[in-house]
């Protein structure tokens, strides 16, 4: 199956980029400005693509491999896209061993992506994530906000049939 990280092209509007640019603007010349300009910045796309990147290293007259630093340093941040869905496994220490890996493997299967990625269309992306606090649920994923505990891989198509048709 092809990694689509990469594959998926930045879809960014002029709205988009008006509203990074008076954010940068705002922030222009002050100490420490990188970190609230990306975290801005991603709250506006969604991750921050190289294109973005880009506009903010100009935009704060610093390299991009600066901002890419800061960027790729901070788990806060992500450079691939999300899907409309947002699946998120859990694989903190009670849910991996209560079985998260194999929680995760069915979910990359009825999905079509794997952690880290997003599906071709955009519905649905995949992440491993650490420890989300519902230890006693455990196994645990989430799709956007809503919360699946104390799963068995066959209860993952169910699930994610829910969020087809919507």
């Amino acid at each position: 199956m092809p990694n689509l990280k990469t594959k998926v092209p930045f879809k960014g509007t002029p709205e988009q980029e008006s509203k990074l640019l008076g954010i940068i603007e705002s922030h222009k010349g002050k100490r420490g400005a990188t970190m609230p300009v990306l975290q801005q910045a991603q709250d506006i796309y969604g991750y921050l693509p190289e294109e973005v990147q880009i506009t903010v290293a100009e935009g704060l007259g610093l390299s991009l491999s600066e901002v890419y630093g800061v960027v790729s340093f901070y788990s806060q941040f992500t450079v691939n896209p999300k899907g409309e869905h947002v699946v998120s496994v859990c694989m903190g220490t009670a849910c991996y061993v209560k079985g998260a890996a194999s929680i995760l493997e069915r979910v990359e299967r009825k999905i079509g992506c794997e952690a880290g990625s997003i599906t071709a269309d955009g519905r649905f992306s995949v992440d491993a994530t650490r420890c989300i606090g519902a230890c006693g649920l455990a196994p645990v994923i989430t799709v956007g906000s809503d919360v699946y505990g104390r799963l068995v891989p066959d209860e993952v198509d169910g699930i994610l049939g829910k969020y087809t048709d919507k």
